[in-house]
């Protein structure tokens, strides 16, 4: 994108006794320049504000232009929060993937779930994924100056013709040589590889782990790791695509598939380096890897360990759970029925608390029009479908990963108040572990509206 493009950064939030606070920033100020440079997102941001005296140019809320100038130490954040990480807008996918989410979407919801992002900046950031498809050489050129590293890539295939079936895109088969300029450059990227049956799997997948592993040397690995993952489809999904659902059967053929690798691979370099997701041990109904299976947890985004980490930070928690509660009660806990038998032992010590009983409500998303859904993808319809005539007890518990971030919408757009006035339960949202012990042993005041 051109500087022309560049829109002064909106600062939605002033940190309290901060040096933005100190100097007089107000929400709905827009920061134009830093040292007379206009940043293009927060990673220029971050780098300009490095400089011990910072000259800023400052548009208020009333169009009014200020300059201000600060002295800091080199690495004091001025206190300033802003709408977007990027100020010159997002860099679009230009792929066709067949397994897209956003693809799988029925129109007509919320604008911004069909934002379909390929943002390298986004990648450095946050650990989002990308497929280095849409890169100018001037993004490449920042990447290398500003040494971006680590970077999450979509590899999906390393064999050219695979990945451009795929992707439904000619530039997708460059990826083996954008391997070798990260090499190049010593920069590091994470791989996601997500299989969809018979196209990127057996042989395939053999070989692009095997490709993925030959840039796993020396003092700075090229690829830090790997996480296989297993194709989630929607009813929604393009009529004319060529993709099928993996089974049962399919997860635990990937399942054996992989293990062999593993082992290779801890012997070679003393990691696992490439991971299953816990979605392929929750699909084909096997024991889920123990907790040193995975290390440092580097592909926990993809939902590698996650289960684990969860089961283990509970069974920390749970020692300060009570013998008893005073005020006996019942709650219905909504999850995904993927981590239906996963989320046993957590049941079972939770209901050993004598005057708290949980009912485990395991539900797959007939809204997406699946047989395995995972939590995060069940929706309020599904929950109305399922919970509209039962007994739920004192209220229900409501994991908030259903939820649209810092909102109370789920991802069919309905909202936990339209459940609660639905099924005339109160509706109890629950995030950490901790959160979910306090609310299940505490006594609740909160009412149907």
């Amino acid at each position: 994108m051109s500087e022309s493009t560049l829109r002064p950064a909106l600062i939605t939030r002033v940190l309290p006794d901060s040096i933005a606070a100190e100097v007089g920033f107000e929400p709905g100020d827009r920061l134009v320049s830093i040292n007379g440079q206009a940043p293009r997102d927060l990673i220029d941001y971050q780098f300009l504000c490095a400089d011990e005296v910072l000259e800023l140019e400052v548009l208020d809320a009333k169009g009014k232009t200020h300059q201000v100038e600060i002295e800091k130490d080199y690495d004091d954040d001025l206190g300033l929060e802003f709408e977007s990480a990027l100020f010159d807008g997002l860099i679009q996918c230009n792929n066709r993937c067949p397994f897209c989410f956003i693809d799988q979407q029925p129109p007509g919801k919320r604008e911004s779930l069909y934002f379909k992002d390929d943002d390298y900046r986004l990648s450095f950031l946050y650990g989002s994924y990308l497929t280095l498809t849409n890169l100018t050489q001037k993004e490449w050129d920042r990447i290398a100056q500003m040494r971006l590293s680590p970077l999450f890539v979509s590899v999906h295939a390393t064999e050219p013709e695979v990945r451009i079936r795929l992707l439904k895109n000619p530039r997708a088969g460059q990826l083996l040589d954008q391997l070798r300029w990260f090499q190049k450059h010593r920069l590091q990227i994470h791989a996601q590889v997500v299989v969809c049956p018979g196209i990127n799997d057996g042989v395939h997948l053999e070989q692009t782990l095997h490709d993925l592993a030959q840039f796993h040397q020396g003092e700075v690995p090229t690829v830090a790791s790997a996480a296989i993952v297993p194709v989630g489809l929607t009813r929604f999904r393009p009529a004319e695509d060529e993709l099928v659902p993996v089974t049962p059967e399919k997860a635990r053929e990937v399942i054996a598939q992989v293990k062999p690798l593993q082992e290779k691979f801890r012997q070679q370099w003393g990691t696992t380096f490439a991971w299953l997701a816990d979605e392929w041990f929750l699909i084909g109904r096997e024991e889920l890897p123990p907790e040193s299976h995975y290390e440092d947890y580097p592909q926990l985004g993809n939902g590698v360990g996650s289960i684990r980490q969860f089961l283990k930070q509970f069974q920390t928690a749970a020692k300060q759970l009570p013998p008893k509660i005073d005020s006996p009660r019942r709650y219905s806990w909504i999850v995904g029925n993927a981590v239906e038998y996963a989320f046993q032992p957590i049941v079972q010590r939770l209901n050993a608390v004598e005057g708290l009983t949980i009912d485990l409500v395991a539900l797959n998303s007939q809204y997406w029009g699946q047989q395995i859904s995972v939590t995060g993808l069940i929706t309020g319809q599904d929950i109305l479908a399922a919970l509209r005539d039962r007994d739920l007890g004192d209220g229900i518990l409501l994991p908030s990963v259903m939820l649209k971030h810092d909102d109370d919408r789920f991802l069919d757009d309905l909202t936990v108040r339209d459940l609660e006035k639905e099924l005339k339960v109160p509706i109890l949202k629950v995030g950490a572990i901790e959160e979910l012990l306090t609310t299940c042993t505490q006594e609740q005041e909160c009412e149907v509206v």
